[in-house]
């Protein structure tokens, strides 16, 4: 039996820039070249969003609509890629949609790569493989540690379909039926995370203020890694690191434990 890929250790070892070390005040826009360029030169393991164009290529952005980050209206997923490369982000000085691949290139393994593919399927099911392909072909060959990520279980059985060297890894929370467009019954199923086993998953990247959950605590027990989200204080911090294995964070600079 092939062993499953593991999270790389400096995922559990460097903090982790939410949306990279993004700052508006200082001009660096979530998931831009400059947040990534700032976490590079910090020292951060850098998470980013992948989104779907109308062509098939993975952007790396994270709202579904352009609106609160690019004050265009409508899907991004109604953009091909070459429209969505021109858009200008708010508050990010000539910054501009980057491609997957860009940002490959742009950290070209200096730092950790924590890659959440965005659900597709709109309800958390089966209508998912493009963007999943988008990401599978722009990691093909690269050599830096990275893993990837979903809130959709489907997302990464197709990865681990398609691209099963990638380390991959399930984001997970409380699934408040408030907080998400889901039925009561998808939330109830996907709280529990029974999906972790059948898709090969390696780790859980988990929302900060539910990490007692039993389910996750059973699964930290077993050695599986728990990443947690999103962390935005020193305090916050502390907390999470008594039952977290490291942290995804923004608004602050954490710091790199020696």
């Amino acid at each position: 039996m092939t062993a499953l890929p593991v999270l790389p250790d400096d995922l559990l070892r460097l903090p982790v820039a939410h949306r990279a070390f993004h700052d508006i005040d200082q001009g660096r826009p979530e998931n831009s070249r400059a947040a990534i360029r700032a976490a590079i030169a910090a020292g951060y393991g850098i998470e980013i969003d992948l989104q779907l164009t109308s062509d098939g290529a993975a952007m790396v952005f994270h709202d579904y609509d352009l609106g609160r980050l690019t004050g265009q209206a409508g899907p991004l997923r109604r953009r091909s890629a070459a429209e969505a490369a021109e858009i200008p982000l708010l508050h990010g000085d000539g910054e501009t949609i980057p491609s997957f691949e860009e940002v490959l290139d742009l950290v070209a393994g200096r730092v950790p790569l924590l890659v959440e593919l965005k659900d597709q399927d709109g309800g958390m099911g089966p209508d998912v493989g493009p963007l999943e392909a988008a990401a599978a072909r722009a990691l093909a060959g690269y050599a830096g540690p990275v893993a990837v990520m979903s809130f959709n279980p489907h997302s990464m059985a197709e990865m681990a379909r398609i691209a099963p060297d990638v380390p991959r890894g399930l984001t997970t929370c409380s699934y408040n039926p408030d907080d998400w467009p889901l039925s009561k019954a998808t939330c109830d199923r996907l709280r529990e995370i029974p999906d972790f086993e059948r898709v090969g998953a390696a780790f859980v990247s988990h929302q900060a203020g539910d990490l007692d959950r039993p389910r996750v605590r059973s699964l930290h027990s077993d050695g599986v890694p728990v990443l947690c989200w999103t962390i935005r204080s020193v305090e916050a911090e502390a907390e999470a690191r008594r039952l977290a294995d490291n942290i995804t964070f923004e608004g602050y600079a954490a710091a790199i434990p020696a």
